[in-house]
Parts: C-alpha cells; structure tokens; sequence
C-alpha cells in the first residue's frame, strides 16, 4: 500500500513547520526528501513514524513494522556493535548474517568493541545495519550518510539500495548526488512550500 499524506500542517508553539503538505510515498520504491534546514523534512518523518501528531491532515498506509536511523545514531553505548544490531532484530536473524553485513560496510575489525569507541561514520553504519536488518516493511532514513567520506558514502549508498528491495524506504537528504545514487522519486520540500 502507498503512504498517502494529505494536508499536513504542523506548529511547534508560534513556528509552522509544515503548512498543508501533501505528498505520497510509494509502495516498494525509494524516495528521497530534499530541502533547505528547517522546512520540516524531520518532521515529516517523525510525524509520518508516528512519534508526533499532525495539528491537522491525515496519514494513510504506513505499515506498522517500521526501522529508522535519526540523525543521531541512538545507540548503546556500551554494546558492541554486533549488540547494537542484535537487540532490533528479528529472533531469525544470525548472528552470522549480522556479522556479514557488518562486515560488508567495513567494520569487521570494529565487531567486539562497544560502540563508544568507534568513530562517529563507523557509529553511523551500524545504525545503518540495525536499520536494515530490523525487518520493518518501511525503512526511514534522516541523513544516514552524514559523516561518511565520499567513496564510503558510495559503498554504504549500494549497501542501501541491495539491502532494501522492495522496501518502501523514505529518506532525508541534503545531497543531491545522494538522492541520484539512490534512485526512486525526489520530493523537493521547498519547491511544494512555494506552490
């Protein structure tokens, strides 16, 4: 089912964030949510996570298992990073096939350290792995790739996209060249605030 948004409009006190946004997010496909600090693309996701309540507007179709990486890494601090993974999984998960992709993003000589000593882009993609490996239908993502130097970005982008097939993933960026890299639809949030 397609994530529908109609009318959505939302105020923190005085500040209007989003003023009768409309948008819809399609089943299975990525899309990209661009836009200038402060249009209210992260309350956008929060709100269509469900962790804010729109003032008005409705909300139709958001699958009820859902994974996310914020735009900090929420993290245990004293967990190592196959921990980290571990705890949102699916019991079918392994810890083989965690260990895998772990691996495949280039931590595999990080696995036993908690993750208070990994570097904030190695903290970044184990966020990115619990995310993936949680299992939900719809996958949010707030600026994953902040942090990452240019070729680890390409590397974890197609990371992304083989692991979230068929996945209805919704992701913030600033970065043009990562909604490219990404694929699937871009909603430009300035250019729907100025119509």
């Amino acid at each position: 089912m397609n994530i529908t948004v109609k009318h959505l409009s939302k105020s923190f006190g005085a500040k209007r964030v989003l003023r009768d946004f409309s948008a819809f997010f399609g089943e299975g496909e990525t899309t990209c949510v661009m836009g200038p600090s402060g249009c209210g693309k992260t309350t956008l996701l929060f709100l269509l996570m469900g962790l804010l309540e729109p003032d008005t507007g409705t909300i139709e179709g958001v699958p009820l298992r859902k994974s996310a990486v914020f735009q900090e890494d929420r993290l245990c601090e004293t967990f190592t990073a196959v921990a980290n993974v571990r705890m949102t999984c699916p019991t079918g998960v392994s810890r083989e096939t965690i260990v895998r992709h772990l691996t495949e993003i280039g931590l595999d000589d990080s696995l036993s350290l908690p993750v208070s000593e990994l570097s904030g882009g190695m903290r970044r993609r184990v966020a990115i792995v619990r995310a993936v490996l949680a299992g939900g239908d719809v996958l949010f993502f707030d600026e994953p790739f902040k942090g990452l130097d240019a070729e680890l970005k390409r590397h974890v982008i197609r990371y992304v996209t083989e692991n979230t097939k068929g996945k209805t993933v919704i992701v913030v960026t600033h970065d043009e060249d990562e909604a490219r890299e990404l694929g699937g639809r871009l909603i430009d949030m300035e250019m729907l605030s100025q119509e």
